[in-house]
């Protein structure tokens, strides 16, 4: 509820830009003039969002264990929307037994859009055909105009996915045999900093949990053909107390069926996913 409201309030102050703009006339046509059409229903955004979530929950397929942050992977290192890039890191995924799902604005799905005011960028035959890839294996969805990306990832990073997982957990333990590192999906793959949304977002020490459970950077190496992550935390930095069962009554007579809180400590001198347990 707090993110939809936020995307109605920003969509609200995109419009307002908007319209205050004067339009321009440009020789392409009006190519960019047209990037920021959106709907007059101030709830629009908000109404998009929510259409996202529902779409995320009833799916049917695979549950999607990596959300990519189409523009941040495809503009990291560039001056423009490489979608080479972006098709680098969806496959080198794919190889880690991961189901990556891009959010991606739809202005930059266009065939030309400006990336800046003085900047038009024309995609070539072999960007459309990266986008159709994408789409026909259902690996892509398109943020509407005026609508923040950013929300679309937040919440997809968080989602349910209630058909598609259908009730098993997605995360991967430390033991797993496939390879994969450990840890919760669906992860967000992003080097976003995310300043702007700190202070309006989660309480803070739940904001720091996300971050640091779900965010995994990356880095692009060896002229654009490899990339290399930085995975998330698996537990989190943070002191906390998880329930559960207490085996014994204070008394010691057998199983009481009561629940008591297990408090995890980080250790500055142990490993990074060591922690020490008291019960």
């Amino acid at each position: 509820d707090t993110l939809i409201q936020m995307a109605d309030a920003q969509y609200e102050a995109f419009e307002a830009k908007n319209k205050a703009k004067k339009p321009k006339i440009r020789k392409e046509g009006g190519v960019g003039s047209n990037d920021n059409k959106g709907s007059d229903d101030p709830h629009f955004a908000g109404k998009q969002l929510s259409n996202f979530v529902d779409w995320v929950n009833t799916r049917e397929g695979e549950p999607f264990t990596a959300i990519v942050d189409g523009a941040n992977v495809a503009y990291f290192g560039q001056g423009h929307v490489d979608y080479l890039q972006l098709k680098l890191m969806v496959e080198t995924l794919e190889n880690m037994n991961e189901n990556p799902l891009v959010i991606m604005p739809q202005k930059y799905t266009n065939s030309k859009f400006r990336v800046s005011s003085k900047f038009l960028q024309k995609l070539t035959p072999e960007d459309l055909e990266i986008i159709e890839g994408f789409e026909e294996k259902g690996q892509l969805f398109k943020v509407p105009a005026l609508c923040l990306d950013d929300y679309y990832w937040m919440l997809a990073s968080v989602s349910d996915q209630t058909v598609s997982r259908n009730g098993t957990n997605i995360d991967v333990p430390t033991d797993n045999d496939d390879g994969r590192w450990p840890g919760i999906r669906p992860m967000l793959i992003s080097n976003d900093q995310m300043r702007d949304h700190k202070l309006e977002l989660l309480e803070p020490r739940l904001f720091r949990r996300w971050c640091s459970s779900h965010i995994v950077n990356y880095s692009v190496k060896n002229n654009k053909t490899e990339i290399s992550f930085f995975a998330a935390d698996f537990f989190s930095r943070e002191i906390q107390g998880n329930p559960t069962p207490a085996p014994f009554s204070l008394s010691g007579q057998e199983e009481s069926g009561n629940w008591a809180t297990a408090w995890h400590f980080p250790v500055s001198d142990w490993d990074n996913h060591e922690r020490l347990c008291i019960r």
